[in-house]
């Protein structure tokens, strides 16, 4: 092991910094009585590497709540608030931003368990070879199966984001153009080591996929199966009629209806198991068959379903309802989204005017949260306790730097994981935080590392790699964006990100027992686990072309999401009942001057999700005349 560690480069100093400094600097000396906690000079969370997106400092009280560990004893700051908001991810930042809309001399606190705001929307930064580089740490894109309602199109509009003239101006796919999608198959799973560029598009011809599948180290029975089904027009439901053959597809796994229906050798199921893991975070055994083909996974082009909706069907035909949203990548995914509102919020901390110039703007961490601002956003600020006061106010705990303090608003949204409102608000119904218990959100891992060159990618003809059953299951080079002054690396001898994503789960178990197994994985594997894996698998897969660990890496960031997608209502695992009666709407009902936002109260994870869900809970407060 040890001279197999040196030889993937463990031993390198690289950009890997262990997170106890982070957790030192996010956790610094939490001031009483109304003052900003202290900011060192130089706090610069986004330049941070190691175990980054949940990382340690950020949960721990909560799990000691969780778990029904003690607490430091509170004392009261004395702050008071129109409204205080737990979370400062998209759906916190925009109730903030609906609420003092609304009611412009509110005064409003954010607190954040993490030491950058954002939420899910965090942001990688690199100074590589003298250049920025940048990367989402978590949300990728503007993107969504619905097209936008009207209050997020038009968030997007006031912070002068429109993605259709971005995408024109901005996405240079030609960067790319003579590299190829690639699929690794490893030696422990496919008896050999093989990297195969071209893999076929959606509409291929037979010939293509022939072709591809002749270069791979499958078996014949498993390269005719993959033919069949990406290729093949059976019926493989004869004599049913549309509507019975989506109710039978909707009751079984795409695992299921590929094994026992379209009857492929079981050797080749693996080749398939992941193809759900980028959209559901878990694998064909957990996702519909009806939803599969929704999403237009292959295997049935000769049933002739009709395109439209079905009762069952928690993901809409061809994924879309009528094209879905307008889409766009910021180079940091959507924190833009995330640093454009705090710009609107806190006048001052992040300069610049628009949408382009907010990609490379420095953000200054010591005036998030000073006394004068009408929005103050704390970090590094678990909340632990929010208590209605008598009806005419709540209060907050939360604990930071080890102390445990209280502040009181008028009222409170709560943006943060519904899941744990039930620990937060102990007072609520039953009914109400066993639902909000439902809301298991599905893990998942972004991991960026920071290459000295491309050169390998661009001597093996591809620019993205699907890795069925490797550690991480895909990795891409960084997004060819061009927006104010940053610009997409174009020389294959220049450093270079890679995205890499991984989705741990447990296949054969329900989805949110995959769910719960993947979020124990993540919490209990270290850094250099990751590592490892990481440097183990970039070696095999672009070895061939010279590429040496030891040599050719030069950080890494492990973006781990034990709480990552929103959960979405899957018909395999959860009964057929009205939507007023599914766990995010019980869930999230108003609780006297508490609201409840976030997209797991929508219902979905996207973006437009966390900002519907956000204006829906501000204006449930107006009921009680909030300021």
């Amino acid at each position: 092991m040890i001279a197999r560690d040196a030889a993937l480069g463990m031993g390198m100093p690289i950009d890997r910094r262990d997170f106890l400094d982070g957790v030192a600097l996010g956790t610094a000396a939490l001031a009483i009585g109304g003052a900003a906690p202290a900011v060192p000079p130089g706090y610069y969370p986004p330049l941070l590497t190691g175990l980054r997106g949940s990382h340690p400092g950020s949960f721990e009280a909560a799990h000691a709540l969780r778990d029904g560990n003690s607490l430091p004893p509170a004392t009261p700051t004395g702050e008071t608030y129109d409204l205080i908001i737990v979370g400062g991810g998209i759906s916190g930042l925009a109730a903030a931003w609906f609420h003092r809309a609304a009611n412009p001399g509110a005064r409003i606190l954010i607190l954040d368990n993490h030491d950058d705001f954002g939420g899910h929307a965090k942001r990688n930064e690199f100074q590589l070879g003298g250049k920025l580089h940048l990367m989402n740490g978590g949300t990728m894109m503007i993107d969504s199966p619905r097209p936008y309602s009207p209050v997020a199109a038009g968030l997007l509009k006031t912070l002068g984001i429109d993605p259709v003239a971005l995408t024109k101006a901005s996405m240079h796919p030609e960067i790319y153009e003579s590299l190829k999608t690639g699929m690794f198959f490893d030696k422990a799973n496919f008896g050999a080591d093989a990297l195969v560029s071209g893999v076929p598009g959606e509409d291929a011809a037979p010939a293509d996929w022939r072709a591809f599948l002749a270069r791979t180290p499958l078996s014949d029975a498993v390269r005719a199966d993959v033919l069949r089904i990406e290729t093949g027009t059976t019926d493989y439901l004869p004599g049913l009629d549309d509507a019975a053959k989506k109710d039978r597809l909707s009751r079984i796994s795409y695992r299921d209806f590929l094994r026992d229906i379209a009857a492929i050798n079981s050797e080749t199921l693996p080749y398939y198991q992941r193809r759900t893991h980028g959209e559901w975070a878990t694998g064909i055994d957990a996702v519909s068959a009806l939803d599969a083909w929704g999403f237009g996974l292959p295997g049935f082009a000769g049933m002739k379903l009709v395109a439209k909706p079905h009762p069952r069907m928690s993901f809409t035909p061809r994924g879309y309802i009528e094209g879905g949203s307008d889409t766009f990548h910021f180079p940091d995914g959507n924190a833009s989204i995330a640093r454009l509102l705090v710009r609107g919020l806190v006048p001052g901390a992040i300069p610049g005017r628009d949408a382009h110039d907010i990609v490379t703007a420095r953000c200054d961490y010591s005036r998030l949260d000073r006394p004068a601002n009408a929005v103050r956003i704390r970090l590094s600020s678990i909340v632990t306790r929010v208590r209605p006061v008598g009806g005419s106010a709540v209060e907050v705990t939360y604990v930071s730097g080890g102390k445990a303090v209280t502040v009181r608003a008028a009222a409170a949204v709560l943006a943060c994981w519904n899941a744990m409102i039930p620990y937060l608000v102990p007072e609520l119904p039953d009914a109400q935080k066993a639902a909000l218990h439902e809301l298991v959100k599905a893990p998942l891992v972004y991991t960026t590392v920071a290459l000295r060159n491309w050169r390998a990618f661009h001597k093996l003809g591809v620019w993205r790699v699907a890795c069925p059953v490797s550690f991480h299951a895909t990795m891409m080079l960084n997004w060819p964006v061009d927006i104010g002054g940053y610009a997409a690396e174009r020389d294959p001898d220049k450093p270079i990100l890679l995205f890499m994503a991984r989705t741990p789960c447990a296949p054969g178990l329900p989805e949110h027992d995959q769910n719960r197994a993947g979020r124990a994985e993540l919490l209990a594997t270290p850094f250099a686990e990751f590592e490892r894996e990481i440097r183990a698998q970039l070696a095999a897969v672009l070895g061939p072309a010279g590429f040496d660990p030891a040599r050719d890496i030069t950080g890494i960031t492990v973006n781990r999401w034990p709480h990552g997608y929103a959960p979405e209502y899957n018909f395999l695992w959860l009964p057929d009942v009205p939507v007023e009666q599914r766990p995010h709407m019980v869930g999230r009902a108003r609780f006297g001057r508490i609201a409840i936002a976030n997209s797991d109260a929508g219902d979905g994870a996207y973006t437009d999700v966390a900002i519907d869900q956000a204006w829906r809970a501000v204006n449930e407060l107006r009921d009680i005349q909030v300021s």
